[in-house]
């Protein structure tokens, strides 16, 4: 339906559409900028016009005389460090000479070499990273106020680094409040662990915050919207309806959906004004990314050409550069950019930058250029930029890596992740070499180099590991190597195969490695404790401890950084295997760090450390090591390493009964299938089940235990549960089944520290087979493999086993005396739940003595406080049972209160929900109170269940009209 050139000649030119449906949006935008500095909050879904808002209200500041600094986080798949910031700042500064910046602009050198001339002399380098990164903050705010700035912008900041936002939590919480900051973002493609999610959250209680989501257009709207395109002529009704149907009154979608039938000529003049054609005769594309690239493929070779360039540059490029990347002589670059202008799809702004009009628009067209102009224009774009003053190096690492030339791909990279660590931004140098790595062929000793130094606990993503491998064993096969290189290469394979949860397949690889490995070099070492770990296929014990034996003998050259996590290594193997000295290595993990990288490690050793430590039951140890690494993890911006925190400390709640908002964390764990690694699903999958089990549904509890067995390390605790259940239920022929299938690995290797919550089950099972025997030859290998070890829970658990061996053989009242000492085992850690059902096992036996008298009364304590734990389904049982005895069972109850205030609010309940009607945070509550912002969390939770409502803000209503809390002078801040 393209129309004839004669039909092509009668149409108009087409304008920018104006601005139209927003005048409201407008309004509140520029009403809140003009008392205090406020934060500003704009979302939406691509293409609804956040970016047009934004910059109408940018533009009437100006009018204003008011200054504005503007940036924005494009999707370049690799960050860099404050990027945005820096990048705005560099737009609104000519020369800082100027400014009379104190000693605190010297910071700013890393992120501006081009000032070096100008700047203050590089201060004193700070042992504490945080006091580092906050200098460096202080010096941008240093900035902004020398240029006597009102707005910091910046647009789509759901790309944005962590240091961007970090920083933007910094400055919103000063007092004064430096600047209004306005941000755009698609909520859809925020991650869950993303510290944008916590801006709102984290406000000071007199900040004012503004929440902006433009809607589509209504059809009225849509045909304003296309009249201003048609040089404000009419439009039919039909043709708006139409229109607005088929792009849900999405702007750039109504943009692309005009602009694409302008080209075809499906517009005509119908009654004195624009109307379409018959409607079968108008395809319209599905797309707003198919409309553009239909537009595309409609201009000249040129023409496209200059467009391809500027989807590679992926941001505002001069002429200069854009010439240089499309390869054009400039007499034929000058009339085609010119006609690139005037399709609408790029715009040149005052200072002479191009750039698309939309990202979507760059993208579609980026996916569209042929693999080898893609690579020879990222050719040219790197040596171009190499050319300038300063280079921007993560700008070239990207485009040499797309490029695909390995040598300056990885110097570019070395050096942009070096500065990536040096402003403490671990996961922004994780990702820049991932990327490099995975995509691009290197020499083997170079990306033996790489893959060592890539901190994968900081990558989001539920699978970073598989392109890394992939690019190991592509090097093996396909380049010469001498067998002391390959061994590099493959110990390389075997290590982040280990890491996926691939035991057995990285062990083989390392065990063929060993051989060839260096005497005295890291990667022995590490490969001696990587086997000695003991996952995958049972071993014996012996078998994994030899590699420990002797610590190594390492040269003089391996690094500091290498011998720390060698040290960190070897403390976890130690205790996972169950011996003592662990806790003696573990003993010389720093509780901090200065360097980055050293953070990394420390962080990751305090939380392998604290799970050993809830294996071990060693509670309060386990504690202190999951705070140190949450703390670490904050402070140097090691968010994605949250979510293994996060489950090892639902584990360790599991077992201390610390269940008031479990099921909330878990679900968010085991939900994010995209961001959280598969061995942190698996856990809280794991916490999940055996919540269920308890409180729930236990269909629910089987499938999530099921899925907790996918990863190695939750396999035998999961299987134990399922086991439990089974029994439960009567099952014992499906507990045999499930139970056998793990018994090798969880007792016969000797292997104590992983069977400790099996070897009561796998005890229990055959003895309701009628097993006797084999059931005491399992609690006496457990009894054997523990030994004497200061190991509470374990030990608990050996008497616990001695119990059902005596309750099974008749010896009534030895069981009785046993599980109760097993419960008193089990309070002392404490570990509440479990002692409970050892006390019912007690009074059980009891019963089955004939001492009744004595037995119901420790029923019904039992019942009650299973009921308040919330272990509805176990206290159920418990109250089936005293009905059957004729025992007293009016007094369990369901309620939902801690003991001693039943449905009421606990004097530190009504605190805590006095602050937060005042409108504080539970991060400020936290440091009223003194108590960490868990707890505060916690007990938010307890009085909204108390209370019966489902929001911070139904609690604070609910509180006040009861009269348990006067009127609050502010309202709550967050629904958090």
């Amino acid at each position: 339906m393209g129309g004839t050139p004669k039909d092509r000649g009668r149409l108009p030119a087409l304008s920018a559409p104006r601005f139209v449906g927003r005048d409201g949006e407008l309004d509140a935008l520029e009403s809140a900028v003009r008392s205090a500095p406020v934060v500003v909050l704009i979302e939406g879904e691509a293409g609804i016009g956040k970016t047009r808002l934004l910059r109408e209200f940018l533009a009437a500041q100006e009018e204003r005389g008011r200054q504005a600094l503007v940036g924005a986080c494009p999707e370049l798949r690799v960050p860099y460090t404050l990027g945005a910031v820096v990048d705005a700042v560099r737009e609104g500064v000519d020369n800082v000479a100027g400014l009379g910046l104190s000693g605190l602009g010297g910071a700013l050198r890393p992120l501006f070499p081009e000032w070096a001339d100008d700047l203050p002399p590089a201060p004193e380098a700070l042992e504490d990273a945080t006091a580092a990164r906050h200098r460096l903050f202080r010096a941008f705010i240093e900035i902004l106020g020398r240029l006597d700035v009102s707005v910091l912008a910046l647009e789509d900041v759901h790309w944005a680094d962590e240091a961007t936002l970090e920083f933007l939590l910094f400055l919103v919480s000063r007092r004064p409040q430096p600047v209004s900051v306005v941000l755009t973002f698609r909520r859809d493609e925020v991650p869950s662990a993303s510290l944008l999610l916590r801006l709102s959250s984290r406000l000071p209680s007199d900040a004012h915050l503004v929440r902006l989501t433009p809607r589509s257009l209504d059809v009225a709207a849509t045909a304003s919207f296309v009249s201003s395109m048609l040089a404000g002529e009419h439009v039919s009704n039909e043709f708006a309806a139409f229109l607005h149907a088929r792009t849900e009154g999405v702007p750039l979608a109504v943009e692309e959906s005009v602009r694409l039938m302008h080209d075809r000529a499906d517009l005509v003049r119908r009654d004195g004004g624009w109307a379409r054609r018959r409607l079968e005769r108008i395809e319209v594309p599905p797309t707003i990314r198919d409309a553009m690239l239909e537009r595309v493929q409609r201009l000249r070779p040129d023409t496209r050409t200059v467009l391809y360039a500027a989807a590679v540059l992926s941001g505002p490029a001069d002429y200069a550069t854009l010439l240089a990347v499309t390869g054009l002589p400039e007499e034929r670059f000058a009339a085609q950019a010119a006609e690139a202008l005037g399709s609408g799809l790029l715009r040149e702004d005052r200072s002479g930058q191009w750039s698309f009009r939309h990202p979507l628009a760059s993208y579609a067209v980026y996916d569209a250029i042929p693999a080898g102009d893609r690579r020879a224009m990222h050719l040219r774009a790197g040596r171009d930029m190499e050319q300038w003053p300063v280079p921007q190096v993560a700008q070239l690492a990207r485009h040499f890596r797309l490029a695909g030339d390995a040598p300056a791909a990885c110097r570019y990279t070395e050096e942009a992740a070096d500065l990536c660590i040096q402003s403490g931004d671990v996961a922004t140098s994780a990702l820049l070499i991932h990327s490099l790595v995975a995509i691009v062929s290197l020499p083997a000793a170079a990306l033996v180099r790489l893959v060592t130094k890539i901190q994968f606990q900081a990558l989001s993503g539920a699978d970073p590991h598989s392109p890394v491998v992939a690019s190991l064993r592509a090097a093996l096969a396909g380049q010469v190597l001498t067998p002391v290189e390959q061994a590099f290469v493959r110990f390389q394979v075997g290590r982040v195969l280990m890491a996926a949860g691939e035991m057995d397949a990285g062990r083989s690889e390392i065990l063929v490695a060993v051989r060839h490995l260096p005497l005295g070099s890291a990667e022995l070492a590490r490969a001696r404790i990587l086997l000695a770990l003991p996952l995958g296929s049972p071993r014996p014990i012996s078998e994994h401890l030899r590699w420990l034996q002797e610590p190594p003998l390492l040269a003089q050259s391996i690094p500091p950084l290498d011998r720390l996590r060698l040290s960190v290594d070897r403390a976890f193997a130690l205790l996972t295997l169950g011996e003592e000295a662990g806790w003696t290595a573990a003993r010389e993990i720093p509780d901090a760090a200065l360097d980055p990288r050293a953070a990394s490690i420390v962080t990751i050793g305090h939380t392998n450390v604290g799970e050993e430590a809830t294996r071990w039951g060693r509670y309060e140890e386990a504690d202190a090591r999951l705070a140190k690494a949450r703390t670490l993890a904050e402070r140097h911006l090691l968010l994605d390493y949250l979510d293994s925190i996060a489950s090892s400390r639902a584990h360790l709640d599991w077992f201390t009964g610390t269940w008031s908002g479990l099921g909330e964390c878990t679900a968010r764990l085991i939900g994010d299938a995209g961001g959280v690694r598969l061995k942190d699903r698996c856990e809280a999958a794991l916490v999940a089940g055996l919540l269920q089990a308890a409180t729930g549904d236990r269909e629910e509890a089987r499938e999530q235990l099921r899925f907790a067995g996918r990863d190695d390390q939750q396999r035998i605790e999961a299987t134990a549960a399922l086991a439990q259940l089974a029994l439960h239920e009567g099952d014992v022929e499906e507990a045999l089944r499930l139970t056998d299938q793990i018994a090798e690995i969880a007792v016969g290797g000797g292997l104590w520290s992983r069977t400790v919550e099996f070897t009561p089950v796998r005890t229990a099972t055959l003895l309701a087979a009628g097993r006797p025997g084999l059931a005491s030859e399992v609690a006496n290998a457990f009894a054997q493999a523990l030994g004497d070890r200061d190991a509470p829970a374990p030990q608990a658990s050996l008497t616990l086993c001695r119990a059902l061996l005596a309750e099974a053989d008749g010896r009534l009242a030895e069981a009785s005396t046993l599980f109760v000492r097993a419960a008193a085992a089990w309070e002392a850690l404490p570990r509440p739940y479990d002692a409970l059902l050892a006390k019912e096992r007690a009074a059980r036996c009891l019963l089955a003595d004939g001492r009744d008298d004595d037995a119901l009364p420790v029923l019904m304590d039992v019942a009650k406080a299973l009921t308040e734990l919330g272990a509805h389904n176990d206290a159920d049982r418990v109250v089936r049972l005293l009905a059957g005895r004729g025992g007293n069972t009016l007094t369990v109850t369901r309620g939902r209160g801690r003991p001693g205030y039943g449905n009421r609010l606990s004097p530190r309940e009504l605190e805590v929900t006095r602050l937060l009607v005042e409108g504080l945070t539970n991060r400020q509550i936290a440091d009223a109170l003194t108590v960490s912002a868990q707890t505060v969390a916690s007990q938010v939770k307890s009085a909204m269940r108390k209370l019966d409502v489902t929001s911070r803000t139904a609690l604070a209503v609910r509180v006040v009209e009861s009269g348990l809390i006067g009127d609050p002078a502010v309202p709550p801040l967050n629904d958090e």
